[in-house]
Parts: C-alpha cells; structure tokens; sequence
C-alpha cells in the first residue's frame, strides 16, 4: 500500500489556506516528529518542529512538485532536519548523534488505524476534545493564548487539556495495538 502523496493540499496551501496547510499538518507532523527522534536527547524537538513548520508555511507558494509524491513534505523533513542540525552546530556539538537518520521517505498510517484515530478523537472528554480540535484547526502561528480565550479557558488550562487528549489518544490507540513512538505511553 503506498502513502497517500500529501501535495494534494499544496494548491491550497500555496494559496493562503490556512485550512488545507491544518490538514496537511495533522498528517504529515507524526512523520517529521519520528525523523527528529535521533536529535530528542539533544535539542529541543517541539521548537525545531514548530519552526519547521512555520518556514514551510512560509515557502509553500515557491514549491513545485518534481514528479514524484509529498514534494511538499519531503521539504518539511529536510527543513526540520537542518534545524535540528544547526542547533547542535550552534552548541558545538557538530558530530551527529550515531543514530541519526536521513530524512526518510514518508511513512503513513494504513486506513484501518485512521479509523481507529477518528474513533478514539471521538471518545475523548469535551474540554481535551475541544482544545485538542482548536489547536489542530488553528493556523500554525496562532497564539495558544487566543485559542484558550475562545474556548473561555486559562491558557495553562488549555495546555492541560491538550496534553489530556494526547494522552487519553495514545492510550485509546495502545489498546488495539497501536503504540505511538515518542510518546511517554511508549517508554513504559
């Protein structure tokens, strides 16, 4: 079964839609976050894929597709790589980590642990739901702060609420055999 190719939202995105780059993110995040997992001892994984993710925003209307599936993507993987690469540079630890990878093809989920996904998504709690879904919805620069207000939480209590539903989501998921890699649900 091959990955589905993720440029389908490139149109969009290059556009300005910042819904279609939400979509695109949801599916192509797991994928950036598990190339990075070599680096998660030695910088900080949550920043470099935030600002990986904000410069690929930034150049979505100059990329075009070479032919071959997840242009867009494999752009993403190869920004958040450099990142991580220059943050270690610029604390003088040049060496790679000995397991780093190369930037990987995409791997995606099969349509049975999609499903699965929705149905967990499905079962959270209301608070956990409704920050989990703001913050997927939101445009990838906007401010936590805000999403919280519109949802007439503290902004600390929306944290707690997203962290909740991620949890609550890969125990969901480790109950029909789906471990999540990175999670703190996969080290015990």
């Amino acid at each position: 079964m091959s990955a589905p190719d993720l440029d389908i939202h490139l149109w969009g995105i290059a556009s300005g839609d910042a819904r279609a780059y939400g979509v695109f993110l949801a599916a192509a995040e797991p994928t950036v976050r598990r190339s990075l997992r070599s680096f998660a001892t030695r910088v900080d994984v949550e920043a470099v894929l935030q600002e990986a993710f904000l410069r690929l925003w930034q150049v979505a209307p100059k990329v075009e597709r070479d032919g071959k599936p997840n242009a867009l993507l494999r752009l993403g993987l190869r920004i958040a790589r450099n990142l991580a690469l220059d943050d270690l540079k610029r604390r003088r630890e040049v060496q790679l980590p000995e397991d780093a990878e190369p930037a990987a093809e995409p791997a995606f989920a099969d349509p049975l642990t999609q499903e699965h996904i929705r149905r967990c998504f499905g079962e959270l709690p209301k608070q956990p739901s409704a920050a989990l879904r703001a913050r997927l919805d939101a445009e990838p620069a906007e401010d936590d702060g805000l999403l919280a207000e519109r949802l007439g939480m503290r902004k600390n209590t929306f944290f707690q609420n997203v962290a909740r539903a991620r949890k609550l989501l890969a125990d969901c998921l480790e109950r029909v055999g789906i471990v999540l890699h990175g999670s703190p649900e996969a080290s015990r």
